[in-house]
C-alpha cells in the first residue's frame, strides 16, 4: 500500500510537470532561443543608440560590493588576497612581485544580472518552456547561462519615480503603476520604446544601503505586476531598479512574490539589473543615454556581477 502510495505521487508531480510544459508558449524566437529580447539588439539598433552620445560623459551604474554587502539569503562573498610562491620574503621572480586574489561567493550580490535560468514557474519551467530537470546541473546550466547573453548596448532610460511622487525615496511596500511610469515618461520626454533598458530610480539605495543595510535588504518600493506586463508589451530588452529586487518587497499578494521576475524572464525573455546606482544619472537629468554592459562569461552562470555604464 505505501508504495502505490508513492508511486501514485510521483506519476501525479511527473504529470504536473509534463502539463505545466504543454501548456507553454515556445518563444517567438523559436524553440531553440536562449537570448530572449537580445536579439533585438542589432547594429542599426546600436548605431541609433550610439546617437545618443552628447557630453561623453560616464556613468558607473554598478555599486562597490564587499563581505559587509548585504545579499538575498543566503547570499554572501568573501575575499582573500594571497601571494602565491612568496612567503615569508621568498621571492618567486627576481625583478617583481604580485598579488592574487580568492573569491568564494554568490554571483548574485550587488549591482546584478539575473539571466533567464534564474526564475521559472512553480512547475519548474523556465524560459522558451525549458524544464530545469532538463538544464539545471549543479556544475552550472547548460541552457539559459549568462554567459549566452550578447553584449547589451541599447537606449537606456531612468525613470524618476522618487521625484513623481515628491519623496527623496520611496518606501519599502511601495509600489508604483502603469499610468505612474507612463506620466514620468512624459514630464521627461523619454517614452518608453522597443529594444530600450528601462531603469527606476526610486532613491531606495541612496537613501538606505549604508545607512541602515538590514532594512534596506528586508523590504523595497518597486513596480507594480502589472508594469512588468505593461513593460513586456513595450518591447523592452532589460529592466532594472536601484533596488535589490526590482518588485515591490513586500508585495500585495503573498501568494505571488516576485512575480515581475516571472513575468519578464519566464514568460518573456526580458532581464533584469538589480542595484543599479542611478542616483547620480538623475541628478544630473541624464534621462536618456546610451546603456552599455559586457558581463564576464562563466559558463552556465544564473546571474552575474556586473558594472554596465551609462554614456550621455
Amino acid at each position: 500500500m505505501k508504495n502505490a502510495l508513492i508511486t501514485a505521487l510521483v506519476l501525479m508531480i511527473v504529470s504536473g510537470h509534463t502539463a505545466a510544459a504543454d501548456d507553454c508558449t515556445p518563444s517567438r524566437w523559436g524553440p531553440d532561443d536562449e537570448i530572449g529580447n537580445a536579439n533585438l539588439i542589432t547594429p542599426a539598433s546600436v548605431l541609433a543608440a550610439s546617437k545618443l552620445v552628447k557630453t561623453g560623459k560616464t556613468y558607473s551604474l554598478g555599486i562597490t560590493i564587499d563581505s559587509e554587502t548585504p545579499a538575498f539569503p543566503p547570499r554572501q562573498l568573501s575575499l582573500q588576497v594571497v601571494q602565491p610562491g612568496q612567503q615569508f620574503g621568498k621571492g618567486l621572480f627576481p625583478n617583481s612581485s604580485y598579488n592574487d586574489d580568492i573569491f568564494v561567493g554568490w554571483l548574485g550580490i550587488g549591482s546584478q544580472l539575473d539571466g533567464l535560468g534564474h526564475i521559472g514557474d512553480a512547475h519548474g519551467i523556465y524560459y522558451n518552456c525549458n524544464d530545469a530537470r532538463d538544464f539545471a546541473e549543479f556544475t552550472g546550466l547548460t541552457k539559459l547561462g549568462t554567459h549566452n547573453v550578447p553584449p547589451i548596448v541599447a537606449r537606456g532610460v531612468v525613470l524618476d519615480m522618487a521625484a513623481h511622487r515628491g519623496v527623496e525615496h520611496l518606501k519599502a511596500g511601495e509600489a508604483f503603476t502603469v499610468d505612474d511610469v507612463k506620466a514620468v515618461a512624459r514630464k521627461q520626454g523619454t517614452p518608453i520604446r522597443e529594444g530600450d533598458v528601462v531603469l527606476f530610480h526610486t532613491g531606495w539605495t541612496d537613501a538606505m544601503l549604508e545607512s541602515q543595510p538590514a532594512a534596506w535588504a528586508a523590504g523595497e518600493p518597486g513596480m507594480a505586476e502589472e508594469v512588468a506586463s505593461w513593460l513586456a508589451a513595450q518591447d523592452v530588452v532589460a529592466v532594472g531598479a536601484d533596488t535589490w529586487a526590482v518588485d515591490v518587497i513586500p508585495g500585495p499578494d503573498p501568494a505571488r512574490p516576485f512575480q515581475g521576475h516571472v513575468i519578464l524572464l519566464k514568460e518573456n525573455g526580458i532581464y533584469l539589473l538589480e542595484t543599479m546606482n542611478t542616483g547620480p544619472l538623475v541628478r544630473d537629468g541624464a534621462f536618456e543615454f546610451l546603456f552599455v554592459l559586457g558581463q564576464a562569461k562563466v559558463r552556465g552562470a544564473v546571474q552575474m556581477i556586473i558594472n554596465p555604464v551609462a554614456i550621455r
